[in-house]
């Protein structure tokens, strides 16, 4: 059997030696402690930022008119059709000329020819029509308000025996969307800021700089019909929303 002593040293250097690694944790921890906090402090500071939109809106007029005009004839003989198809052609350029649309803002953009014989599925009944021939004049200008006086007073030519094909009507452009960015831009921004200020007024802070900023997309819609497609009315209004983060001091 094994017999085991136990030694208690009696100088006390130990015991001292203890205290003394004890106190240099506690001042490592104590160090440790206040660094954290700082670190947390500058990061809690450097995150105070609020992210507002700003929005700017403007209404804008068209400024282009293209007109696509097409009608269709048919007949058994090609040679009858054609004939048929200049003379409503000869009817579409008096009624544009009649209304005051200069001869170069008007073009002949094409001439389709079916035979409905040569088709792989045919209709019946095409002795009523085997030929079908399309003509299309296509109207652009800039002058918006005398397509629009057109388009009204369609009817006169319809009137002639011209029967214009479904969908023959005018689309209404505004091409100066970069003329109007900057200004919109800059009242979007300062938009962005007024709102940042209201949140900062309330929040017992200041508006710093701009921490991050993204430009939204520029939108054309109708002005006074928000059902309407924006290509088919004259009065527009151009849109854009930005988003600003500001950082708060």
């Amino acid at each position: 059997m094994t017999d085991t002593t136990t030694t208690n040293c009696k100088c006390g250097s130990c015991g001292g030696g203890k205290i003394i690694v004890a106190l240099f944790l506690a001042i490592g921890l104590i160090g440790a402690g206040w660094f954290v906090k700082q670190g947390l402090f500058h990061l809690r500071g450097g995150e105070r930022a609020v992210s507002v939109r700003g929005v700017a809106e403007r209404d804008v007029v068209a400024n282009l008119a293209i007109w696509p005009i097409q009608y269709t004839v048919t007949n058994n003989e090609l040679a009858t059709a054609q004939a048929s198809l200049d003379e409503q052609g000869k009817k579409v350029e008096a009624f544009l000329a009649a209304q005051g649309l200069p001869a170069d803002n008007v073009k002949v953009q094409k001439v389709e020819v079916t035979d409905l014989l040569a088709q792989q599925y045919r209709p019946d009944n095409i002795q009523n029509g085997r030929y079908i021939l399309t003509k299309t004049y296509m109207v652009r200008t800039n002058d918006v308000a005398l397509v629009d006086k057109m388009y009204r007073n369609i009817g006169d030519l319809i009137a002639q025996g011209v029967i214009l094909a479904q969908g023959s009507g005018p689309s209404y452009m505004f091409t100066q969307l970069n003329d109007v960015k900057p200004d919109m831009i800059a009242q979007a921004t300062k938009s962005a800021r007024e709102g940042a200020g209201k949140f900062a007024a309330d929040s017992g802070a200041e508006v710093g700089g701009i921490k991050t900023a993204s430009q939204g997309l520029f939108s054309i819609n109708a002005r006074d019909d928000d059902n309407a497609p924006e290509s088919t009315v004259i009065d527009k209004r151009v849109r854009v929303v930005t988003t600003v983060e500001y950082y708060l001091r």
